[in-house]
């Protein structure tokens, strides 16, 4: 039964994951290749996005794969035949426990290992992203206006990225509209956003009001150009991309880091932690929702249907204890509420599944027939 589960897992996993990366690459190219941006580039972010998605996924297919063998074995009368020698729904679902700690497990190392190490550089790739954009502003032989009052006029790009022949008009001042001129240039990128260096040129400042020209000459000249292409990247580290040990020591250089106190970051490590430990409840509270009732010829639509709506409703309380959590992060023990909930539910399914419900409702039928 293990070897059957895993074999289902992993076939909707594959189908699941393709599904949704499938999605979000179409997403990805449209935004980016559609703006300029390399394919090579568009193919890393999409690529980085996989951990991500598989651990929004492999809970799911987890689930599904234990609906689908546990039907096929009831539509063999595999389960019915092993039932009726005696074996107990606890019995039953071990390996059922087992195949969903090894999806817990597989989940536990992408929340913990995987996800950070790619959202770290997915913030590694929004500083490229930012030079694609910009790249965008210097086509050579044409006039670009990236923004209302600017235009840029590139003449020629050699093969080392020197800009040979520039004009660059800024308007947006309706007091004073000045014309920068170089004879080279270079696009640089620091702490601060996107630069343009113009060497060897001169800036034309003219007064809208008396229409005085003046002319001021220069060898360098700095020009900040991220307020064309947007404001500078936030510079705060995102939370998602530290390693939960570092999460759960909550340090003041990370707080000050991450701009979260250590509630917060605490908060956030024990979100990952209850994500591996709900996988293998669901499964085996899905399990135990098939094992209620008798054998029925139209199979076990009643009982998927109750399993369905058992994990709906586990998941409905893990969204609002994690809507809590992030309300009050000193409240992070009820985000563990909604596994310890699946884990009741599948232990009282699974002693009723044992012939309890069974023999209860054969003797409330007696009784009836009695009356």
């Amino acid at each position: 039964m293990l070897s059957q589960l895993m074999l289902v897992f992993g076939f909707f996993a594959l189908v699941l994951v393709g599904v949704y990366w499938i999605n979000r690459a179409v997403i990805l190219v449209d935004q980016f290749m559609g703006a300029g941006s390399s394919g090579i580039l568009v193919l890393e972010l999409t690529l980085l996005t996989l951990p991500t998605l598989v651990k929004l996924v492999l809970p799911i297919a987890a689930f599904l794969a234990v609906l689908q063998v546990a039907n096929r074995l009831y539509s063999d009368s595999e389960l019915v035949v092993v039932q009726a020698t005696g074996f107990s729904g606890f019995r039953l679902a071990r390996p059922v426990l087992v195949f969903g700690c090894i999806a817990g497990l597989l989940i536990g190392v992408l929340a913990h290992v995987l996800v950070p190490v790619s959202m770290a550089r997915l913030n590694d790739k929004e500083a490229a992203l930012t030079d694609a954009a910009s790249s965008r502003l210097l086509v050579p032989g044409s006039f670009q206006h990236p923004v209302s009052g600017v235009t840029i006029y590139v003449r020629e790009i050699d093969p080392a990225g020197t800009i040979l022949g520039l004009m660059l008009s800024d308007r947006r001042d309706p007091d004073q509209a000045v014309t920068y001129t170089a004879e080279k240039a270079l696009f640089l990128r620091d702490e601060g956003g996107p630069k343009l260096v113009m060497l060897d040129g001169m800036a034309q400042s003219l007064d809208q009001q008396t229409g005085r020209l003046s002319i001021t000459r220069f060898t360098d000249f700095t020009f900040a150009v991220d307020s064309m292409i947007g404001a500078p990247r936030d510079r705060r580290l995102d939370p998602r991309q530290v390693a939960t040990p570092a999460l759960l020591a909550a340090s003041p250089a990370l707080q000050e880091e991450t701009r979260r106190d250590a509630t917060w970051l605490r908060r956030e490590a024990h979100m990952r932690l209850a994500e591996s430990t709900l996988a293998p409840m669901l499964c085996v509270m899905g399990f135990a929702a098939l094992l209620i009732g008798t054998f029925s010829r139209f199979g076990l639509w009643r009982q998927i249907t109750l399993a369905v709506g058992l994990v709906v409703v586990v998941k409905l309380i893990d969204n609002a204890a994690a809507d809590l959590a992030k309300s009050a992060p000193a409240a992070w023990p009820v985000i563990y509420l909604p596994s310890l909930l699946a884990g009741a539910i599948a232990a009282l399914l699974l002693w009723l599944g044992g012939g309890r419900l069974h023999a209860l409702s054969l003797a409330l039928r007696g009784r009836r027939r009695a009356g």
